[in-house]
């Protein structure tokens, strides 16, 4: 088929999507198809409206590309792609929105609040705030962002108003949530509408304590353990979360959804990702590996899922 790759993008998560995208890009040429890539920029809209393809594979991260936007874009111009819709994209990239979904259906949060800050919000009311509400340690974080970029986790709380600015460089409004100590653990999932199926638990052992974007994307940052050494029903409830989470949400084809696992062996959501990183340390094809996939074939499995 004709394949277009979008990639780059302008959001925080740009050098993760070109990584992305060269690797989607080379599989795909890999399994015989037709490949233009496209740096995607919304400031730039000709290269998309004039696209003459059969699918586009959405290799981009973050705003702009895992939000919802692109994928608006693309079906006003009934292009058909990879991956989830407009509203799934949307919630999944609003933090807030989907905890509230995964709360109302029984899939254990973290106590949190948001915050909108604008230029009249009085800073200082809002740290008051935080501190009437949150005992250390606590994450601020942007509500829609990706990568842990922004993300701060607060020791101190004379630390808070730092972790706000830090947070406000990314989006304006603001996730502030309790820590949640344990085991970082994501689940893959993948499958047709109504036919997911999890693929095996990865637990993530961050090199410097702390799963961070140098631990997510250098390599070494990080070490996968796949499967996840955690007990059988612990493994069984996560796949049945991560399913259930993807489905609430409207996901399409495939998602990532992580998860802390606390020391009593309870799993607390933390978001799904709609297009989990494709890079060479990447979860998801780690993941495939384990089903005994190499890196092409789970690329088609996409495309072929999408056809479907």
């Amino acid at each position: 088929m004709k394949i277009a790759v979008l990639y780059g993008g302008i959001s925080g998560e740009r050098e993760v999507s070109l990584s992305s995208g060269k690797g989607i890009i080379n599989a795909l040429k890999h399994n015989g198809h037709d490949v233009i890539g496209i740096d995607f920029n919304p400031d730039e809209m000709e290269e998309i409206i004039n696209l003459d393809v059969d699918l586009v594979f959405i290799g981009l991260h973050g705003k702009f590309g895992e939000d919802g936007r692109v994928q608006g874009l693309l079906d006003m111009l009934k292009i058909p792609y990879v991956g989830s819709g407009v509203l799934a994209s949307a919630l999944a990239m609003d933090k807030d929105k989907a905890k509230q979904i995964f709360q109302t259906n029984n899939i254990p949060v973290a106590k949190s609040h948001v915050y909108s800050i604008t230029q009249h919000t009085n800073i200082n009311e809002i740290v008051r705030a935080i501190e009437t509400s949150f005992d250390t340690p606590f994450v601020i974080k942007p509500n829609r962002e990706g990568s842990t970029l922004g993300l701060t986790i607060v020791k101190e709380k004379q630390e808070i108003e730092l972790a706000l600015k830090n947070a406000l460089v990314s989006d304006d409004t603001i996730l502030v949530e309790d820590f949640i100590d344990g085991r970082e653990v994501t689940v893959p999932v993948l499958g047709s509408i109504g036919k997911e199926t999890a693929l095996p638990v990865i637990e993530i052992i961050p090199k410097n304590g702390f799963y961070d974007y140098e631990s997510k994307y250098a390599p070494g940052g990080s070490e996968h353990i796949i499967p996840a050494n955690v007990p059988l029903e612990v493994t069984k409830q996560l796949q049945a979360y991560a399913v259930l989470a993807h489905q609430l949400l409207g996901c399409s084809t495939y998602s990532r959804v992580d998860f802390i696992v606390t020391s009593e062996n309870v799993p607390v959501i933390l978001e799904v990702n709609t297009l989990p990183g494709m890079t060479p340390t990447s979860l998801f094809p780690d993941a495939a590996k384990a089903q005994g996939w190499t890196y092409e074939e789970m690329i088609e499995i996409f495309v072929n899922l999408t056809i479907e």
